[in-house]
């Protein structure tokens, strides 16, 4: 067996429409050479914390086997540790929603380019197939993805994998053989590891991928596709030490988000802003807050025109002000009403009827909406409802960004009610309220403008202070992307009308 393959700097890209590449995925594709944080995300995102324990625990019998006995053995104690008995729908799900944003965020410059240029592409991983398919294909252009399957019944994965075992070594080059035949070549092989040469020898050209921790990622500009939406809790690729740290935290960070929760729920609002900055949450007010209206003057309310981190942003925009401001929201859990400092008022979905109330509440006084319909986590900005824009001039963009080192403070596919808890359980979040000038009277429905340009005009005045991105993306684009929903909680309020909820 061939030991030595040239770099794959040495590779050729130009005129490579016609050819076919095979490449490894960890090591080759993706700079780190360890499975294990994505595992630990499977774990954590479709399982809890004791499954991320459980991974854990787990780790050093998996490496001491993958290292001394066999890599096969080793990869098998933590398919066996991260899927038994979970549902296979969770597993979809994670690997559709939540693995490709850790997974682009590693991708190798070198591999990438050959990988790229080729006009048929071919990943052959000792990965389960179920978890890295959905990324492969739909963010890399991958045409075949030939990974270790594994075992399943009655929608519950076994922990099990079926024959012919984990695709590592001889099985890749079989696993090859199988999918192309014996009289096609592919083109191109590309590795990173001994046991990635047999499959490598099949090839009419191979190169290795050698290990270099210092080798920038693909960056954001220059991913194949951009990630817009993306789910999961967790902030960082949990590597062993992170999710040690991780689990440890979970406790005490709990314990301190009560706290914090309790402080925003209790307190005077112009408290509210001292009491966080004590507890370790950092609120900054960037421009020049309006001073609130005064209803013997007889003049409406301003309407805020926010976008939308998390479900907070009114919570943290009255924070900025000093006083509670009431704000309109679509849905949220009955655990967020219950808790939330502030009213808001839930849209019922009829434009009339929606339009009604909110000219009623503006009448009473300052009123929030974030016309995106749903929170974004990257730099990009959903398109804003036209609506809010026919209902009075007096509109002030509100630029929010928020800062998490841990955990992130939105679902898509989890369950909202603890949308708060996880912000708050972040050892010092961040969040920025940067209030922009009012729009200009000449800028607004009554000077003639339509609703459609006045709300793209904020879109942008917005994008521009932030430095994000502009999209027609909608809420429904996301949940559909994200949970195979419009986005909808199912849950219906008791009351129609005024209720105390936790945000937009």
């Amino acid at each position: 067996m061939k030991t030595t393959f040239p770099a794959v700097e040495a590779c050729s890209s130009i005129g490579r429409e016609n050819d076919t590449v095979v490449a490894d995925m960890d090591g080759t594709l993706l700079r780190g050479r360890s499975s294990f944080p994505y595992f630990s995300l499977v774990a954590f995102e479709a399982g809890g914390a004791l499954r991320l324990l459980m991974v854990l625990l787990s780790a050093p019998l998996a490496g001491i086997l993958y290292y001394f006995v066999s890599e096969s053995a080793g990869i098998q104690v933590l398919i066996f540790a991260t899927y038994a008995g979970m549902k296979v729908s969770d597993i979809e799900s994670v690997g559709r929603a939540v693995l490709p944003k850790f997974y682009s965020s590693d991708l190798h410059p070198e591999s990438w380019r050959v990988f790229s240029a080729c006009g048929k592409r071919c990943v052959l991983t000792a990965n389960p197939r179920i978890m890295v398919e959905g990324f492969l294909k739909e963010f890399l252009g991958a045409d075949i993805v030939l990974g270790t399957e594994i075992g399943t019944y009655k929608g519950r994965a076994t922990g099990f994998v079926l024959s012919p075992g984990v695709l590592v070594d001889e099985q890749k080059a079989h696993a090859l053989v199988k999918q192309f035949g014996d009289d096609n070549q592919p083109d191109i092989g590309l590795g990173d590891r001994s046991t990635d040469f047999a499959f490598m020898e099949l090839c009419k050209e191979s190169y290795i991928v050698p290990y270099n921790p210092e080798v920038k990622p693909v960056p954001n500009e220059k991913l194949p596709k951009p990630i817009v939406f993306h789910d999961g809790r967790l902030v960082q690729k949990p590597t062993p030490l992170m999710a040690i740290l991780t689990l440890l935290w979970i406790p005490i960070g709990f314990l301190l988000a009560c706290l914090r929760i309790a402080a925003g729920a209790l307190l005077p609002m112009p408290l509210v802003y001292y009491a966080f900055w004590a507890l370790g949450v950092r609120v900054i007010v960037k421009g020049n807050p309006p001073q609130a209206v005064k209803k013997a003057s007889g003049q409406t309310g301003v309407l805020f025109i926010c976008s939308h981190r998390t479900l907070l942003d009114p919570i943290f925009l009255s924070t900025a002000l000093g006083r509670p401001i009431p704000a309109v929201t679509y849905s949220v859990s009955r655990l967020s009403e219950v808790i939330s400092p502030i009213k808001t008022v839930r849209l019922s979905r009829d434009r009339a009827t929606d339009a009604s109330m909110i000219k009623k509440l503006l009448e009473e006084g300052d009123l929030a909406i974030c016309p995106e319909g749903t929170t974004c986590r990257e730099p990009f900005l959903l398109r804003f409802s036209a609506m809010f824009a026919e209902l009075t001039d007096h509109l002030v963009p509100v630029a929010m960004v928020n800062k998490m080192s841990m955990f992130h403070g939105t679902t898509a596919r989890g369950w909202k009610g603890m949308d708060p808890f996880y912000f708050f359980m972040n050892p010092s979040p961040v969040y920025e309220v940067t209030f922009l000038n009012k729009l200009p009277l000449e800028l607004t429905c009554s000077s003639g403008k339509s609703s459609h340009e006045v709300a793209n005009y904020i879109q942008r005045v917005i994008a521009a202070t932030l430095s994000y991105e502009c999209t027609a993306f909608t809420r429904k684009d996301k949940y559909r992307a994200l949970a195979g929903n419009d986005g909808t909680v199912s849950e219906k309020p008791k009351q129609k009308g005024a209720n105390k909820l936790m945000g937009c």
